[in-house]
């Protein structure tokens, strides 16, 4: 009853993720979930794992996971942090780095947990409108802040922001944390990692459910000056010592070190992304520019909820967000197969006449 709640559960608005239907035979393109499964090295690695040492604690320092991650991007090992996927790692560094009394800086449309952490944690927030083309520019930033966050590329739209306009905001914005959730960047936008060692206020957020195809397995790291993380891991040591278990240890360490299949699959999906965009340009939909593994999309005449449910009627799963208004009329469809590409252009251009 919630008669027994504390009294900041009654404020709180939960993030809804993208549905998880139980059903067969769907196209499902709606929670950008990699087509291709993980590497085989994974498959080999958790099946070596199943072992008698489940008796046994996990790592609580995820130590070879986080010497893979460093190795990959040229870090030290104190520049990492391992997290229960990066919703846990974003969840630490809201309470660690971004809870200050000037209010945080994020995107009028973007990644929706943001907002419901600054509600559990009561972090004071300002919200930054995207440009008329759906875009971050870096110079709405420049305000007293007590810290910035937002995705690149940016989530739902996909719209990525190049390097040169991230160290542009750094640049200015040397007095608080600066956050880049990196979920998406694999498919084809540019790291900022590469400013780590020149900012020590910039963190980098990734994970690997979706390059290297393992939402199942829920892990995620953040990157960054050592203070930074030494920050994250007095969170992370607070509350849960243990997040990472052995399974998500073993299968992560070989899906990071195995750059092959990683760099295979990604390309992949960009070229299935190039046709996708050409498919619905012919059916008069305008598409953002994406460097994400899905595209935010609107038809020039017909609603997009419309859609969304007449897809759903041919089995076809997307995702439609009714808030902010100005991107209702729009799709976000994950890049799937080619198969299920063809799928869903067939299914648009029967409905669309």
């Amino acid at each position: 009853m919630s008669k027994f709640w504390s009294e900041v559960v009654h404020g709180l608005t939960p993030y809804v993720p993208g549905e998880q239907p139980k059903l067969n035979n769907l196209v499902k393109l709606n929670t950008n979930e990699n087509p291709y499964g993980p590497s085989p090295k994974v498959i080999v690695a958790l099946q070596l794992e199943v072992a008698e040492t489940l008796r046994l604690y996990p790592d609580p320092n995820s130590d070879k996971l986080k010497a893979a991650i460093a190795e990959n991007f040229g870090l030290q090992a104190n520049q990492v942090f391992i997290g229960n996927g990066s919703d846990e790692v974003l969840a630490h560094v809201f309470q660690a780095l971004l809870n200050h009394s000037r209010p945080l800086l994020f995107p009028d449309i973007t990644y929706s947990f943001y907002p419901v952490y600054c509600g559990l944690y009561g972090i004071e927030s300002e919200i930054i409108p995207l440009n008329n083309q759906f875009e971050i520019d870096v110079s709405d930033y420049d305000r007293p802040n007590g810290g910035i966050i937002f995705p690149n590329p940016n989530a739902p739209t996909g719209v990525p922001l190049a390097l040169v306009e991230i160290e542009k905001l750094l640049k200015f914005n040397t007095e608080s944390v600066v956050v880049i959730d990196e979920a998406y960047v694999d498919f084809g936008t540019e790291s900022a990692v590469k400013l780590i060692n020149a900012y020590p206020n910039l963190l980098v957020t990734q994970t690997l459910s979706k390059a290297r195809s393992l939402a199942g397995l829920r892990v995620g790291y953040a990157l960054g000056h050592k203070d930074l993380i030494e920050a994250l891991v007095r969170v992370k040591d607070s509350f849960n010592s243990y997040p990472i278990d052995r399974f998500a240890e073993a299968g992560a360490t070989a899906a990071m070190q195995d750059k092959a299949y990683f760099e295979q699959t990604c390309e992949k999906v960009i070229a299935t992304r190039a046709a996708l965009v050409q498919g619905l340009q012919a059916l008069d939909f305008e598409v953002l520019p994406s460097g994400a593994n899905f595209v935010f999309a609107k038809h020039k005449t017909h609603d997009g909820a419309a859609l969304t449910e007449k897809l759903r009627d041919k089995n076809i799963i997307i995702r439609h967000f009714k808030k902010p208004a100005r991107i209702a009329p729009y799709l976000r469809i994950t890049i799937g197969t080619d198969t299920q590409s063809k799928q869903l252009l067939d299914a648009l251009t029967t409905i669309l006449k």
